[in-house]
């Protein structure tokens, strides 16, 4: 589910018998619920127009998505040494350093936490 640059997981609460959504990919909290698809959804956008208005309301900066990019830094040696791993593996140094980064996040984190 999106809104704006906002993403959200869904899960079924059996127990209340309501749909819970989460925003994603943000560090602040932002949770709501529905009974129905349709009510989910405007829950949803909803709580991502109060969080932006609680942040305008308190001069707080909103937390942006992930964009699902980032730079790492390394020396020379280590990026040809990358690159040949990546190369011997027939993928772009990209995919392989995300194919390698993700498995070490999912033994530390657990899939939940890494996949939504």
């Amino acid at each position: 589910m999106r809104y704006k640059e906002y993403s959200a997981v869904i899960n079924y609460d059996e127990e209340q018998r309501l749909l819970h959504g989460r925003v994603i990919g943000i560090k602040d909290v932002v949770n709501f619920y529905g009974k129905t698809p349709d009510e989910l959804e405007a829950e949803f956008k909803n709580s991502v127009e109060e969080y932006l208005a609680f942040c305008k309301e308190h001069h707080k900066k909103p937390d942006k998505p992930y964009s699902g990019e980032f730079l790492i830094r390394t020396t020379p040696e280590r990026q040809r040494a990358i690159s040949a791993a990546a190369s011997k593996a027939g993928k772009s140094v990209n995919k392989w350093a995300e194919k390698v980064l993700l498995k070490e996040a999912l033994k530390d984190v657990g899939s939940e936490k890494v996949l939504g």
